[in-house]
């Protein structure tokens, strides 16, 4: 059952990353600003060819081929961990944010940024980024608790 429930997390997530990205591709001009929820959050359609904070910009092929790696990885540990729900939900949700930003690196040579945050100075992200960041928040709670528990069974 928490194969299939995986599987539909990560479909969802895609779907709803790739439909927010078109639909920002096809109605807000590139570089231009639209109110969102004014004084939280506005939209600001970018094409980043690197990394978080455009971080190894230019370097498409680097994400192409480490990209395949990190879900490979993600997929077996997913395998692995499938009963513990710490590891469950966070390497789901790093498999769907990367598999949404790995589908604009193919098909666009870029990936489409729009979340603008107004109340602070932080780079664009999409929700790709959002699911790539919050699952890798679990994951490291996952580790921390796996950590702990192994701690209290040897003493």
């Amino acid at each position: 059952m928490k194969k299939i429930l995986s599987l539909v997390i990560i479909a969802v997530g895609i779907l709803l990353d790739q439909l927010f990205k078109h639909w920002v591709v096809t109605n807000i001009p590139l570089g231009h600003v639209k109110n969102f929820l004014p004084g939280i959050m506005s939209l600001t359609y970018l094409q980043n060819n690197g990394a978080a904070w455009s971080s190894f910009e230019g370097q498409q092929w680097f994400f192409l081929i480490l990209t395949p790696i990190v879900l490979i990885v993600a997929a077996y540990f997913l395998w692995k961990k499938m009963e513990q729900n710490w590891y469950f939900f966070g390497l789901t949700l790093i498999i769907s944010g990367a598999l949404g930003n790995f589908i604009d690196r193919v098909r666009q040579g870029f990936v489409v940024d729009m979340f603008q945050t107004d109340f602070m100075n932080f780079p664009i992200f999409n929700i790709a980024d959002s699911l790539l960041s919050v699952g890798f928040v679990v994951l490291f709670v996952a580790i921390l608790l796996d950590k702990d528990e192994k701690t209290n069974r040897t003493n």
